[in-house]
Order: structure tokens, then sequence, then C-alpha cells
């Protein structure tokens, strides 16, 4: 189990459920270090302290919040302290319906795991009832120097925590929106088509190709090997219009023809104008044949033969 995070109990009504906090996820990003390009020597951030230009130890620096020109200190011992009920509880405050929340509000996830045996019996029950339920469960904890709201839903048999934002903390996207225009039913009905044949089931095929990339040009640095070939821009020219209706119609064919008469091996084709002819590219380095079993979970590679029908 990855170390926990934090330790405290959720609160619900009269039950209290011991729990523990680990995190959900996991960094795969590539890290790079600040180094002096001449020598390679690490750049380290410095703390100085503006008045006396001097470098501070960690252990010399607190907190400090600046009022009316005064700059006030607070301890982490009075932050502990706080008359707060969250303080080291997650107090369930209400259930909501699942589709009620927006996507926006949900921030990072964690997974709550009973804290010894005595937990184990109302982490069960509260699982159970939300596993029965359509709805999840709004909570309020203190984290990291402030209180925050939480979401509490199961997945795999576990309780899953979603930190989330608070409803002032989210932007209102209304001056964001384009300006009206109008859509023809047939765009429209084309558009769902289009989403139709690019539904798959299963998204565990996708994987990070920038780290891939990325993970290869180090090592081709650190071998004192070529870098590797740049990826061609198969993106349209700057200033290109669109024929929209056009370009749906081409793409539904392509998915069409990708998946064959028997609806299989679907291929994800990327819109393009109907009127300019792509370019060439290599084949595919597996085919639709021999990725039958799996194609469902992971998008095929387009071959220049599709793609010539698609136009």
């Amino acid at each position: 189990m990855p170390r926990p995070l934090w330790a405290g109990a959720i609160s619900f009504g009269l039950v209290t459920i011991p729990v523990k906090i680990v995190s959900a996820t996991e960094d795969h990003d590539v890290h790079f270090h600040r180094v002096h390009l001449t020598d390679m020597g690490r750049v380290r951030t410095r703390k100085v302290c503006e008045l006396d230009d001097q470098v501070v130890s960690q252990d010399e620096i607190g907190k400090g919040y600046e009022q009316a020109g005064e700059t006030v200190p607070v301890t982490d011992e009075e932050l502990e302290q706080m008359p707060l009920p969250t303080a080291k509880a997650i107090e369930i405050a209400a259930f909501v319906d699942a589709d009620s929340i927006d996507p926006v509000r949900i921030s990072d996830s964690y997974y709550l795991a009973a804290d010894g045996q005595v937990a184990a019996k109302p982490y069960t029950l509260l699982r159970r009832a939300l596993e029965r339920s359509s709805k999840v469960a709004v909570a309020k904890f203190a984290w990291h120097g402030r209180e925050r709201l939480g979401l509490l839903r199961i997945r795999e048999g576990a309780i899953v925590l979603h930190s989330m934002k608070w409803p002032d903390e989210v932007r209102s996207p209304d001056e964001l929106a384009p300006r009206e225009v109008e859509v023809g039913e047939e765009e429209i009905e084309q558009a769902l088509e289009l989403a139709e044949r690019m539904t798959i089931e299963d998204l565990s095929g996708f994987h990070d190709e920038y780290r891939e990339a990325l993970e290869d040009i180090i090592a081709a640095k650190a071998e004192g090997k070529p870098l590797p070939a740049p990826a061609e821009d198969e993106g349209k020219e700057k200033g290109e219009v669109v024929d929209l209706m056009a370009a749906l119609n081409a793409s539904v064919k392509a998915a069409k023809d990708s998946r064959g008469e028997d609806g299989e091996d679907a291929t994800v084709h990327e819109m393009r104008p109907s009127k300019k002819t792509p370019r060439k590219k290599a084949p595919a380095k597996k085919t639709a044949a021999s990725k039958k079993s799996t194609a469902s979970k992971k998008p095929a590679k387009k071959t220049a033969a599709k793609k010539r029908s698609a136009s």
C-alpha cells in the first residue's frame, strides 16, 4: 500500500469510520533538473530573506499573513488547534445525485483505506449503501491548511475521496462561448453518427505518447545516437477553411470502411477537408486483422489506403 497522506475518520451521522488517505494516482511524468549549461551543475532554488539578504534554512521559515501593512505570524500548532469540526474528520454533510456533480469541480482523487479492524464494519456499511444508491456523498474536511469540499463514491470496492472546488472557485464560461451560428440538422446528425462510429468500450489502450517520445530522445542523447526524426505535421494549413459537412461525410465514410462489413476493427480518422488529398504515410506497424481481439480497446493506426477512401 502507498504511504498514507492523512489519518482521521469519516463522520457519517453518529457513525465514525477511522480511515487513512492514500493517493489514487501515480506520477509518470519525466522530471527535469535545472542545470548550468556550461558545466551541467545543478541549479538550486535558494530561500533568501529580503531584509538581510541571507539564505534561510527550512527550520527558520514559518507562515505569515499580511494585513494592513503588517505581517501577522501564524504557527502550525495554531492551525492544528483551530475550533474546526473537520480538523481530523471527513464530515459527510449531504447526499446528492451523482449526475448533478459538475466534472469541472472535481480535482485530485484519493482512496480511503479502513484504519484497523474496528473500521471494517462501518466502512463496509457506507460502501454498500453508496453502491446500492445512485447518489454520492458530499463531505467537508481540513487538509494542507484549509477546509476543502469532497465527494465520496465507490470504485472497485473502495471508497474514493475526490477533492472538489468550492462553488465560487469555478469561473463562468459565458464570455468564452462563441457567437450564435446556424448549424443544420443534417450536420448534427452526421456529427452524432461519427461519434457513434468512433465509440469504444475501454480506454485502457490509450497511453502517453509524448512521454514515450521524450524518453526516446533522452535515451538517444545518453547513448550518443542520432535523435529520432520529428513527426510530420499532419495539421491543416494555417487559415485553411474547412468545409464542415464535407469533412463530416468523409470522416463517417472512413469510419464505416475501417470497420468492415461486420462493424469491427474500428480505426479513428481525424476530420479533413474533402478537397485536399492527404499525404501518403508509411503503413501501420500492425494490421487490423492481427489486432482484432484488441481493436475495441485501442484505436488502430491509419493506413494510406483508408485515408484515400476518406477523401
